[in-house]
């Protein structure tokens, strides 16, 4: 075993892997290529390449969460969630691979804990829209659902029109505010 070999190590080469060479790319073998060790060692730190895809997936979430805080800060309301959506649409332009592991996702109290910090943040930036629980909680699905479904259509080649799509971004992050203020 490598001197100093942590998971964390694992999961950062492993998600460098996945940046540079896309999801499809990440093998064990490959992996321990990378770092410079026999494939069993691997096992050391991770049980499984599934569990190394959880992982992957926790740290996704939590690259994706500090990204969307970060530009969450300083501003309240209709800003954030603004600011918010276009992040996450940005994260997934700047990384489609790792984006790609948290959709492949299986109950896991990890994924759900970071999950959870996500929704956590949305929930708190709609506070001042008063809404019951439950209303919060479809506001935030719908956000998600909005510009994750808008990132998967562009990395997916869909929009061919001749129109800029972070206008179409803009456009459609107000729309859905103007109807959370109705």
């Amino acid at each position: 075993m490598r001197q100093g070999l942590t998971k964390g190590i694992i999961v950062e080469a492993a998600a460098s892997m996945i940046e540079e060479d896309g999801s499809n790319a990440l093998s064990l073998a490959a992996l321990a290529k990378v770092l410079g060790i026999k494939t069993p060692s691997l096992y050391n730190h991770i049980d499984s390449m599934a569990h190394l895809r959880e992982e992957l997936t926790t740290f996704t979430l939590s690259k994706l969460y500090a990204a969307i805080s970060e530009a969450a800060i300083g501003k309240a309301g209709q800003e954030a969630l603004h600011a918010i959506g276009f992040q996450y649409v940005t994260f997934v332009r700047e990384h489609p691979g790792l984006y790609d592991m948290t959709i492949q996702t299986k109950e896991n109290p990890h994924i759900s804990e970071t999950g959870e910090k996500i929704v956590a943040l949305l929930l708190k930036v709609l506070k001042p829209y008063e809404f019951q629980e439950d209303k919060a909680l479809h506001a935030v699905r719908g956000l998600r659902s909005m510009v994750h479904g808008f990132a998967l259509l562009e990395r997916n080649g869909e929009f061919n029109l001749n129109l800029d799509r972070d206008e179409t971004l803009s456009f459609m992050l107000e729309a859905f505010l103007k109807g959370l203020r109705e």
